[in-house]
């Protein structure tokens, strides 16, 4: 399994609310994750970095090693983090408001667990073919669910980046989590909107397909996000199950 990341601020934003980590539990069991902070001054990325290094800190400590355990631990930790930062930005001023979507992955031998908050997205790659494993968490995805848009329209909507969950809001969230058997050709993504609102999902397979060297694959959907505008952070963490892609 090879697994490789970049988190580039784009071109138009002064700070990177993106964060990124990977993490080892007692087992030797991996936890892959991303978030995508929001809220004014530093908060987003207080949150982002929080979630991710506080619920990363957790699994550290843990002994899981099989996908229906680690469903639950996560669906239970990050609602506990998602009571901890919201508790943060009502204590501190600075920092009201704050939020951060969530995207965690946990592998096993033979399959991986899946936890989700918000529009950050995970994707496998499979038949040559993008796959979104997740739901987006946003208004436009309601409007779309209603038939009320397309998902054409969906993509250049104002209001696109609301999103109606987050690691950080009050009361209760709900976790999305689901578990998928590995596929030894598979590719597993998880990125930020800051990739997915500028670079296509069949341009994302095609990166992937030329480029099976997951390092290389990340390098290029970030240059291809900034090539467009790079008009949010940009955030992408691609694992490489040890097949080879056939483009």
């Amino acid at each position: 399994m090879e697994i490789s990341f970049q988190s580039d601020v784009g071109k138009r934003r002064n700070t990177n609310q993106d964060y990124v980590g990977v993490f080892e539990n007692k087992k030797g069991y991996t936890l892959a994750m991303l978030a995508d902070g929001m809220g004014g001054h530093q908060a987003g990325d207080v949150a982002s970095k929080t979630a991710v290094n506080e619920i990363g800190r957790q699994w550290e400590k843990n002994k899981i090693t099989d996908s229906e355990k680690a469903a639950k631990w996560l669906v239970k930790t990050i609602q506990e983090e998602n009571a901890a930062i919201y508790q943060a930005g009502q204590a501190t001023p600075e920092f009201a408001g704050m939020g951060t979507t969530i995207e965690a992955v946990a592998v096993f031998e033979d399959d991986f667990t899946v936890a989700h908050v918000g529009d950050s997205r995970i994707y496998a790659l499979l038949e040559k073919q993008l796959i979104q494993l997740t739901e987006d968490h946003s208004l436009v995805n309601e409007l779309v669910k209603t038939g009320e848009i397309s998902k054409e329209m969906a993509a250049n909507h104002p209001q696109k980046n609301i999103v109606t969950q987050c690691v950080g809001m009050p009361g209760t969230i709900e976790v999305d989590v689901s578990s998928h058997l590995i596929d030894a050709k598979d590719y597993l993504l998880l990125c930020s909107d800051g990739l997915t609102n500028m670079v296509s999902e069949e341009e994302i397979a095609q990166l992937i397909l030329k480029n099976p060297n997951a390092e290389e694959a990340v390098e290029k959907m970030v240059d291809a996000a900034n090539d467009r505008g790079g008009l949010d952070n940009i955030t992408a963490l691609m694992i490489n199950f040890g097949g080879v892609a056939d483009a």
